[in-house]
């Protein structure tokens, strides 16, 4: 157990060590470009280069690397060029909403793909099955601007049920409540079909065991046949997928969050891009990655937990 975690902690710093040193050398390998990008276009040539003295760019970029990083360390991400203040003012607030987008997709998610992946997988080839299947292929194959921009459509322009926008600031007519709704539903509706599929291929697969057929043969009543045999041993593969969808609702929902005009971490990331906000962009860079490593971890532990066979080893 402690040499698994040893082995995962030290990957996870391996990682998070080359994926920000990447971003780093990528942002601020050519000194005058990035005294550039602070400064605009319209600075002249000698404040470029007076600014690159007084920050130091002139120097070796592993140098400036280790530096940040030591900063880092100390809990300083940098200035913003883009919201003029300290990147810990604007980051965390910004994960902190993406968080709460996350969680409530999160919730409705799993038990929802669960539910139906089994249902799926406990009949193949059923009418059910087909259902769910087609339904889950068609709901994953449609891009999230696509679907954003349907639903708003129908339900906000022409029902006027919700508001087509999501800036979580209350007014007299929508709640906050109410401004999640849509964001939630794009990102269930894109992300359910592919979690749905996982789990149901995986019960077809249990479903076939010879352990399932003995137990029918011997009388078991089928639904204890499902929930003490066939579920545990089906939830085995799907596990991992399912925690990493973690990552995606973190840090792969740029495409809702700019949709709904959502305050978040994703959309805080695609406005740094465009506006070349180098620190904002190392600092996002490495909260991904962050992420990214975790949530595999524990998707690994729990995989580890669930089958036995590679618990013992």
């Amino acid at each position: 157990m402690l040499r698994f975690f040893g082995t995962r902690l030290v990957f996870l710093l391996f990682t998070v060590l080359v994926v920000t040193f990447l971003v780093f050398a990528v942002s601020e390998f050519s000194p005058g470009q990035v005294g550039r990008k602070i400064l605009g276009p319209y600075a002249t040539k000698e404040q470029v280069d007076l600014l690159t003295e007084q920050m130091g760019l002139n120097r070796p970029v592993f140098i400036r690397y280790f530096d940040w990083l030591g900063n880092t360390l100390q809990g300083d991400l940098g200035r913003s060029t883009l919201y003029k203040t300290q990147v810990n003012d604007i980051i965390w607030k910004k994960l902190a909403n993406t968080g709460l987008l996350a969680a409530l997709a999160f919730a409705i998610i799993v038990p929802l793909s669960v539910i139906l992946g089994v249902a799926a997988g406990m009949r193949e080839g059923s009418i059910l099955d087909r259902t769910i299947s087609v339904g889950s292929i068609v709901t994953a194959s449609v891009p999230e601007f696509a679907s954003g921009a349907f639903l708003v459509a129908i339900i906000s322009i022409w029902l006027g049920l919700l508001p087509g926008t999501s800036p979580l600031e209350a007014s007299a007519q929508w709640s906050i409540a109410q401004q999640l709704i849509m964001p939630v539903m794009v990102m269930v509706l894109y992300d359910l079909g592919y979690v749905v599929r996982m789990v149901r291929a995986s019960m077809v697969e249990v479903m076939t065991k010879p352990y399932i057929r003995t137990a029918v043969l011997k009388g078991m009543p089928y639904r204890n046949v499902i929930l003490r045999h066939a579920l545990r041993n089906a939830m085995i593969a799907p596990f991992t997928v399912i925690l990493l969808q973690i990552n995606y609702l973190i840090t792969g929902v740029v495409v809702v969050e700019a949709v709904f005009a959502y305050p978040g971490f994703g959309r805080m990331f695609l406005d740094a891009a465009l506006y070349q906000d180098i620190a904002m962009i190392e600092a996002g860079a490495m909260v991904a990655v962050v992420i990214a490593v975790l949530t595999q971890i524990i998707g690994d532990f729990g995989y580890m937990l669930l089958n036995p066979r590679i618990r013992f080893r």
